[in-house]
């Protein structure tokens, strides 16, 4: 077992900017794009004044993360027509190059009879010019509710791999009455693809509760490493969300390694309640952590940084390569 990541805490990177309409409350579930060198583009939700979301983004500089290059003025997706899988808000999840296109994996939700159910579905939009703006693709999404998933799908995580598309996403599998509340039950799956776009799925659990009082693991972030994959997500056993980690061989049988995660709420401010949305990128010998805070993101996106070659250094000398 190798020792945990130490995680610096650089605080809030980026708060919403009220000045635009789309954009009244929330900077929810960044989801970075790799433009060059050191520079992201950082996709996020907003929430409007009636509470629909839509994606915008904003650029921001590794080497210098407390300055924000850029900020969208209007979304690069917004919700779709009433009745439409997306037509109450819609989120990004994911960002992937493919050719000259960028796929941007979404997700799309509408409310349930009785709050706080709700159902999401995922969607895919394209960008053929750098990220810069998206087309949907068509107006139903690419996966929705299954034999398997029976309750909602969500947050997909895709990694474009030699032979297939590779996807790990939130399975939502129970609704629960209890004390007069609704609870979600949801865990982590995994399905395939040969284009990114039709996708097979047997059920297979990759990332599940590490105990009954744990009630949902959330958007998932996968990585590659010399070993395997590296996952990092929140979950949540009834109270504010928390990041943990787990690690794979091959992508479907993971270890979770939670007391490793390195990172912990605040004594208090923004992120004091929950911690959730990891997505986590390298650059140079760190490793750059964009995430939300309280209440789903209500305050904007945050940041944490970690050395890669201090972690090197110490798995290598527990004999661990």
């Amino acid at each position: 077992m190798t020792r945990g990541y130490r995680w610096n805490k650089l605080g809030l990177v980026f708060s919403p900017d009220t000045q635009y309409a789309w954009m009244t409350t929330h900077a929810s579930v960044p989801t970075p794009l790799h433009l060059e060198g050191s520079i992201y583009r950082i996709y996020f939700s907003s929430r409007d004044e009636n509470g629909r979301s839509n994606i915008g983004f904003f650029d921001i500089d590794l080497t210098d993360p407390r300055n924000i290059l850029e900020v969208s003025r209007k979304p690069v997706l917004s919700p779709g027509p009433l009745g439409f899988f997306d037509d109450h808000g819609i989120y990004a999840s994911c960002a992937v190059r493919h050719d000259r296109d960028i796929y941007l994996y979404t997700i799309g939700w509408n409310p349930g009879p009785r709050a706080p159910l709700f159902y999401s579905s995922i969607g895919l939009a394209i960008s053929t010019d750098g990220g810069a703006s998206f087309e949907k693709y068509g107006v139903s999404p690419i996966m929705a509710r299954s034999d398997h998933d029976p309750c909602l799908v969500t947050a997909p995580m895709v990694i474009k791999a030699a032979e297939n598309w590779r996807m790990w996403y939130v399975s939502g599998i129970e609704w629960r009455e209890i004390d007069g509340e609704l609870r979600s039950t949801y865990h982590i799956k995994y399905a395939e693809s040969l284009d990114g776009i039709d996708w097979q799925r047997d059920g297979r659990i990759c990332i599940d509760h590490e105990n009954e009082g744990e009630t949902n693991i959330s958007r998932t972030c996968v990585v590659t490493t010399q070993n395997g994959y590296q996952a990092w997500y929140s979950y949540s056993s009834g109270c504010g969300y928390r990041i943990g980690c787990a690690e794979s061989s091959d992508g479907l049988s993971w270890t979770r390694e939670d007391d490793r995660a390195g990172i912990e709420p605040s004594a208090d401010g923004w992120d004091s309640l929950a911690q959730a949305y990891p997505y986590v990128v390298s650059y140079g010998v760190q490793m750059f952590m964009f995430y939300n805070g309280n209440k789903f993101g209500l305050d904007g996106v945050g940041l944490a940084v970690a050395d890669i070659e201090a972690e090197r250094e110490e798995t290598e000398g527990e004999g661990v390569k």
